[in-house]
């Protein structure tokens, strides 16, 4: 931004955000703004604006940027600065306290985050709370503050570090018991006014979030007593009850230990069994809004006394009655009750299948019982739906859940006796459609997990759903095709099933809605019953030719062209190639006229579909190919090409459609393997050259499948490095653009995965070529980048490089790969393991950090004395103190951390030191 602006073009701007009715308009003052927020001024700005207090919007502008600099940029502000600023963000909320409460609430997030990194302001509750307490006008923000404060300490914005942070919970702890009387006393004063109560119990929920205050003081404190009064009331208003709610979930979920809180534990347990009627009251009433409060709360106290519960079931705060009444909230009408639970169910199932004890599981057998038959009543569509279940909207994805929590918790009751009781469900009563539909639909659940051996039950089932007429209801039929794929191991192990099974589901596949299912569950039977399919694979052929005629979704049909490979590759090693030319026929047919017809008329269409189709073909048609025999698959993917090349080279600015050809070319070479040796040259070729005009990243990709398969021969060597270099050269371009690693993750990944499979194969190869450096630069320049797959890559690519220098595999050639390793190592060693440790502390998040303690763990066993001046010298240049004057690590933490990484005998040592060091700095 050049110089600052007058305040009458802010406000304009302001305006202009908020009542321009030309979208465009509407933009460029957010551009605007945008870069008056990033810029310097931006504090002298708001600080005008907030004084002027002209109108709610340019207020509350001022307010969100002042929050944002706090957060993201008081680096800028010389600490002289710190005090004034202080004062003044005060004087603006006591000023704007009346304007809105959004302004409140930003204001007050901007005073919490300076207080948290402003390591002068001492004692800033204690400050906050003599300065206002005694002016009623000023408590709502003053509770404001006092909300905010500890939910800001663990905030992802501010990297405050463990040691501040640390100060910060003991200092906000010392003076928790004064923040509960303030709000006790606030509740004294405001008796049923609403809007207080609720400011004062999201208070004091952030407090118990934060987990800093005293259990046995909370346990005697009115403030439960008042909470649970509010929920008991049936006259309680919606937020007033959501808010009590809340605060009554986080106290639970903070004496998660419940041996120490026994008083705080006791006084929650027991408030909490005395909402009950409460919860049967707002049944009655048909508040939904309420009754879903209620679960939450019944959920969060079974959560909380799990272990309580398991290890002492039916005793003292072990007691049933919690599961009880989760059961009572399993028997509301909606479903959405119910679904609240599912995480503790999950839990329980977990613990008890961990502890393994039968007596356990008999005492608590009964209950998941009565939850299943919850679950199946809920599964229930309703009797005037029309169609098959829709599995995409709320409910199908309830249905879902349904279906992993039964597979989760089945083991208690006993997969075949549920089975076998629902099965008789079905055959001994007279159910309407849609309870048979969503019994079937729990019977698919649980089907895999029924042993199939010799087992009666299975086998009728079997004969009974594929006898179903066709004048059943749509949703029956097609859960029950859905079932019949989930018995496919049934089928295997009765073979003489197999024959109606697919009769069965082809009449499925003929009929529209239930196309895509019959599909699904074809491929499951395929990839199950391969060897009993041989027979059957003329069948399969027919469905792929006709694949479009069926009505099936992408996927299904994807689908079943697995299957039918699956099925293929089992087939006599004569048959497969004429066989694999007839199942490619219809997709290389396509692809052809596709192609005719945009030389003729100029128009292009999209290949994916057809290219998606080759792909899984290829991908799973693996057969068993002895060694000196002639793999069938390679001719017809030798024909083929030629069709490959010419839809990459008709569609090479397309990224999609490349990525989609690559994709099937790297499963055709994966298919064969060594005998590709003949597209190896003209492939390379068209790669480099697409890739010197459009380098889309899959080109990189495939580049590392090629040297995967082809890395080991000693003839292929150097014309796989020649396709390296070529394509690093554009790629190097790409990446050191402006943002250039940041805005192409994928080609970093990707290029990393490339010469990852380099050092694989040929490490030597790689090492003796004059392209490493730029690689080795690259990969030290990358070493920063926040995305999970291309760090991933970044890392492997370090560690398995160095790693080349470190194991002796005793080939003859480990000495020279240790030397060119300790060449390339005094080159960048120092930058890598300076850049590794500032990444670590300020840029990667913690997923990442057991990638980066191999890397440094392998440059420590490479050559351990230098490795420690490399990580001292590193060590000494990370900043010691925040902006805001906090000691961000002392020299015991940095000569700690040295030591337990270069005295570490193991990896995961180095990874369990970085993690609590970059601690510091978070």
């Amino acid at each position: 931004m050049e110089g600052k602006p007058n305040l009458t073009l802010v406000f304009q701007a302001v305006q202009a955000l908020y009542h321009d009715p030309d979208p465009a308009g509407k933009e460029r003052a957010s551009v605007w703004l945008g870069e008056l927020q990033r810029s310097m001024y931006a504090w002298e700005i708001s600080d005008q604006l907030l004084q002027l207090k002209q109108d709610v919007e340019s207020c509350y502008f001022a307010a969100q940027t002042m929050k944002m600099k706090i957060q993201t940029s008081f680096y800028e502000l010389p600490p002289e600065t710190h005090n004034a600023l202080r004062d003044s963000l005060l004087t603006h909320i006591q000023n704007l306290k009346d304007l809105s409460p959004i302004i409140v609430t930003q204001l007050a997030l901007a005073i919490a985050d300076l207080a948290l990194q402003m390591a002068s302001w001492k004692g800033c509750v204690h400050t906050l709370i003599e300065k206002y307490n005694n002016d009623i006008s000023s408590m709502p923000f003053l509770i404001e503050i006092l909300t905010v404060l500890p939910e800001e300490v663990h905030s992802r914005s501010l990297r405050i570090g463990a040691n501040r942070r640390t100060e910060i919970i003991e200092d906000l702890a010392y003076y928790s018991s004064t923040v509960v009387t303030l709000l006790t006393s606030c509740v004294e004063k405001a008796g049923t006014e609403e809007k207080m109560l609720i400011k004062v119990f999201r208070c004091l929920g952030s407090w118990f979030n934060l987990g800093v205050l005293d259990s046995n003081f909370m346990a005697g404190n009115q403030l439960l007593m008042v909470l649970f009064q509010v929920l008991q009331r049936d006259e309680t208003s919606t937020n007033l009850h959501e808010a009590a709610s809340d605060c009554v979930c986080s106290a639970l979920y903070a004496i998660e230990n419940v041996d120490t809180n026994m008083g705080l534990a006791l006084q929650l347990f027991q408030g909490v069994l005395t909402l009950e009627t409460a919860y049967h009251m707002a049944v009655a009433r048909e508040d939904l809004d309420k009754v879903l409060n209620y679960c939450r709360i019944f959920t969060e106290l079974c959560e909380t006394f799990l272990e309580t519960t398991v290890r002492s079931p039916g005793q003292g705060m072990g007691d049933l009655r919690t599961l009880e009444l989760l059961l009572i909230c399993a028997g509301h009408p909606q479903y959405e009750v119910v679904e609240i639970s599912f995480n503790f169910w999950y839990r329980l199932g977990e613990h008890l299948y961990k502890i393994n004890d039968a007596a356990l599981h008999t005492i608590f057998r009964p209950y998941i019982q009565r939850l299943l038959h919850c679950l199946a009543r809920h599964c229930q569509l309703d009797p005037d739906h029309e169609g098959i279940p829709e599995d995409t909207d709320d409910f199908g994805e309830f249905r879902m859940r349904v279906s992993d929590l039964v597979k989760d918790v089945i083991f208690l009751v006993g997969s075949m006796e549920c089975f076998s009781q629902l099965y008789s469900t079905l055959k001994e009563g007279n159910p309407s459609w849609e309870v048979t539909e969503a019994v079937l639909f729990i019977m698919a659940a649980i089907a895999k997990s029924v042993d199939p051996e010799n087992n009666p039950t299975l086998s009728e089932v079997l004969q009974q759903v594929v006898l179903l007429p066709e004048t059943v209801h749509i949703a029956v039929r097609f859960t029950s095709i859905e079932l019949v794929g989930e018995m496919s191991e049934v089928v295997d192990r009765n073979p003489r099933f197999l024959d109606p099974v697919l009769n069965y589901l082809m009449k499925g596949l003929r009929e529209q809605p239930l196309a895509s299912a019959a599909a699904k569950s074809i491929h499951n039977i395929c990839s199950v019953c391969r060897d009993h399919m041989a027979q059957h694979f003329q069948g399969l052929l027919d469905i792929a030719r006709a694949l479009d005629t069926f009505a099936l979704s992408t996927e299904a049909a994807v689908g079943l062209l697995k299957g039918t490979a699956l099925v293929l590759a089992r087939l006599p090693l004569e048959k497969i190639a004429e066989c694999l030319s007839d199942l490619c026929a219809v997709q290389v047919l396509a692809l052809k006229k596709l192609l005719s017809e945009e030389s003729t008329n100029g128009k292009s269409a999209d290949p994916t579909v057809w290219l998606d189709r080759l792909a899984v073909i290829f991908r799973h048609t693996n057969p068993i190919v002895e060694n000196g025999q002639t793999h069938p698959c390679q001719k017809v993917i030798q024909e083929i090409w030629p069709v490959l090349s010419e839809t990459l080279n008709t569609h090479q600015a397309d990224n999609r459609i490349v990525e989609r050809c690559c994709r099937c070319l790297r499963f055709a070479v994966r298919c064969v393997g060594k005998g590709s040796a003949n597209l190896l040259q003209p492939l390379v070729t068209q790669m480099v050259s697409v890739y010197q005009v459009y380098p889309h990243s899959c080109f990189l990709y495939l580049g590392s499948i090629l040297v995967d398969e082809y890395g080991m021969e000693e003839g292929c060597r150097q014309g796989l490095l020649d396709m390296l270099q070529a394509l690093c050269m554009p790629t190097f371009q790409l990446l050191e653009m402006q943002n250039g690693l940041r805005n192409h993750p994928d080609t970093v990944d990707d290029l990393f995965r490339l010469a990852t499979r380099f050092v694989q194969r040929s490490p030597v190869t790689l090492l003796s070529s004059s392209i490493i450096v730029h690689i080795i630069q690259c990969a030290v320049a990358a070493a920063s980048l926040d995305h999970r797959d291309a760090n991933c890559s970044v890392m492997k690519f370090m560690r398995d490089l160095i790693h080349t220098g470190v194991s002796n595999d005793h080939e003859e050639d480990f000495e020279l790969r240790k030397q060119l390793i300790g060449q390339a190592m005094e080159q960048h060693g120092q930058q890598l393991i300076s850049q590794l440790m500032t990444s670590c502390c300020f840029c990667l998040p913690p997923y990442t950090l057991p990638d980066v303690a191999e890397v440094l763990w392998e440059v420590m066993l490479f050559d351990r004395p230098t490795f420690c001046r490399w990580l001292e010298n590193a060590l000494k240049a990370l900043p010691k103190e925040t902006s805001g004057g906090a000691v961000t690590v002392t020299h015991k933490q940095l000569t700690d951390f040295h030591k337990q990484v270069t005295s570490a005998e193991e990896c995961k040592q180095v990874c369990w030191a970085i993690r609590e060091f970059t601690r510091l700095f978070r």
